[in-house]
């Protein structure tokens, strides 16, 4: 029998969801949204949506929720959820504080249930073909740099977009960070338009973030640099590639790309890989649906969620008080 879902949101993310719920073996309870054209909206896709008047109702009436509303209102919601003992899956950023975080946290646990965040990029298929690859990064580059849009400006740059790329690292580096250093500027909102983050780890690894939303063209790349290898990931396009640099016999009859270094001769080849092209939002609530019905943990949790919005606020506190100096 297939699992009923609520969906509690109905604005421009919302509505994506909706769409790519059909195409998941979930069945689609009803939804929740005090705007009233959001409804209408759903309407014109030719979707047959019930609509609920309170959210608890829509919880009740479903065995998950989905929650895509504003994030100031995704702990409230994903709270009332537990206590009804409830799966839920919600959108990044997890809650609007830390400490929501954390309180939630003690809920999934209390109560049994199942947390999945939203941090799509996971799932995309140019990460998806390096996943065995990836090892024990040294150095991490990002660019993340989205043309203007006064949607999502209620949050900085570093809650909207570089959020996307502190989960990538966090899920690559398995490691405590030791510094944070970082810059950020308002130029059109009230919050931080462009930020450059340098987080270093523990074990040495170091990663250097940039993300913009008033960049002149869309970036969503990442560099990954480790032990004679260098990744390049290109989540627009959805395509990869490796770079292996190896030594090479002066004996070996090679054809390839070679560079003379102090250790020798090296050999460069590089490898572009293929990937298919997924709908990585249908992805993630398919393997929601896999959670809940098999009752495994999943691969972005909610601990995931907490880590990156902690990583998340702690650069927001540097720039805060660069500015308050």
């Amino acid at each position: 029998m297939a699992k009923k879902i609520g969906l509690l949101g109905l604005g421009h993310l919302g509505k994506i969801h909706l769409k790519c719920l059909q195409n998941t073996p979930f069945t689609i309870s009803g939804a929740y949204d005090p705007d009233d054209n959001a409804f209408e909206q759903a309407a014109n896709l030719g979707i047959n949506l019930q609509r609920f008047h309170h959210p608890n109702d829509l919880i009740k009436a479903s065995d998950c929720v989905d929650i895509v509303s504003p994030t100031i209102h995704h702990y409230e919601l994903a709270a009332m959820a537990c206590r009804e003992g409830k799966d839920v899956f919600i959108e990044k950023p997890v809650t609007n504080t830390v400490e929501e975080s954390e309180s939630l946290l003690n809920l999934e646990k209390a109560h049994g249930v199942i947390i999945q965040v939203g941090h799509v990029e996971r799932y995309n298929p140019a990460f998806h073909a390096l996943d065995d690859l990836i090892g024990k990064p040294k150095f991490i580059e990002g660019h993340r740099l989205a043309l203007f849009n006064p949607r999502g400006t209620d949050v900085s740059v570093i809650l909207d977009l570089m959020i996307h790329d502190l989960d990538l690292v966090l899920s690559m580096v398995k490691s405590e960070v030791k510094n944070i250093f970082a810059n950020g500027v308002s130029i059109v909102s009230s919050t931080p338009d462009i930020c450059n983050a340098r987080i270093e780890f523990e074990n040495g690894c170091v990663a250097n973030l940039t993300a913009s939303r008033i960049s002149l063209k869309n970036m969503r790349k990442l560099r990954i640099f480790k032990e004679d290898a260098y990744l390049s990931l290109d989540f627009l396009s959805k395509k990869s590639q490796m770079v292996t640099i190896s030594p090479v016999s002066d004996t070996q009859n090679f054809e390839g790309m070679t560079i003379d270094t102090q250790t020798g001769k090296k050999a460069i080849e590089i490898q572009e890989f293929s990937v298919a092209a997924t709908n990585a939002i249908e992805e993630e609530l398919n393997d929601f649906y896999k959670s809940v019905v098999e009752r495994i943990r999943p691969k972005v949790n909610l601990e995931d969620g907490y880590k990156a919005l902690k990583l998340a606020h702690l650069i927001q506190e540097k720039i805060d008080k660069q500015h308050e100096g």
